[in-house]
């Protein structure tokens, strides 16, 4: 039997160190477009109770590597999430990347054999990868993916508008990434 290729070990301390702080992802952008509309949307982005109770008791820090170009809608969308989490608590820490600039890490975090952003790589604070999400919720990926196969795409974005518009606060991918911070920042088992 043939044995599957071995992937090189990354080493996600130097690829996180060499990633942009939000603020300086940001400056680097001439969207002022989509720059309005993160501003915006960490503005009105808030956490529930509970969530804000979980990140301030997450027991040791942790990475995020953000895979995020500020031209895609769902960056737009998804990276307010992420930065209100992170700023709520000292323990989560996010660097930017490209997809030019890292296109080996890139290709382990496709979407169904496609290209799509934003990809957040979660780390322990020892540089552990421990899990990643993106670049939709999960029961969003799963219309995308029932779209493509039965040749619907449109009818699968549809829904995945419908389910937007449904959660304008975003909770679900709130609860999606605080699991992913709750095990990057796991104590012990």
């Amino acid at each position: 039997m043939p044995q599957p290729p071995i992937l090189p070990v990354l080493d996600w301390k130097a690829i996180y160190a060499s990633g942009q702080e939000h603020d300086v992802w940001l400056a680097s952008s001439d969207n002022t477009v989509n720059l309005e509309r993160m501003a915006e949307g960490l503005a009105a982005q808030s956490l529930s109770d509970t969530a804000s109770e979980i990140l301030a008791a997450l027991p040791r820090k942790l990475h995020v590597v953000a895979i995020a170009e500020d031209w895609c809608g769902d960056v737009v969308r998804h990276v307010p999430v992420l930065m209100t989490m992170a700023n709520a608590t000292p323990q989560v820490d996010v660097r930017f990347i490209s997809r030019a600039q890292y296109p080996d890490v890139f290709a382990r975090f496709l979407t169904n054999g496609g290209e799509a952003i934003p990809k957040f790589i979660f780390l322990s604070e020892d540089f552990v990868e421990c899990g990643h999400w993106g670049p939709l919720p999960y029961a969003c990926k799963t219309l995308i993916a029932r779209g493509k196969a039965c040749n619907d795409i449109s009818g699968a974005r549809k829904q995945v508008a419908d389910a937007y518009a449904a959660d304008p606060s975003c909770q679900v991918v709130v609860a999606e990434l605080l699991a992913l911070m709750e095990i990057a920042a796991t104590e012990a088992v």
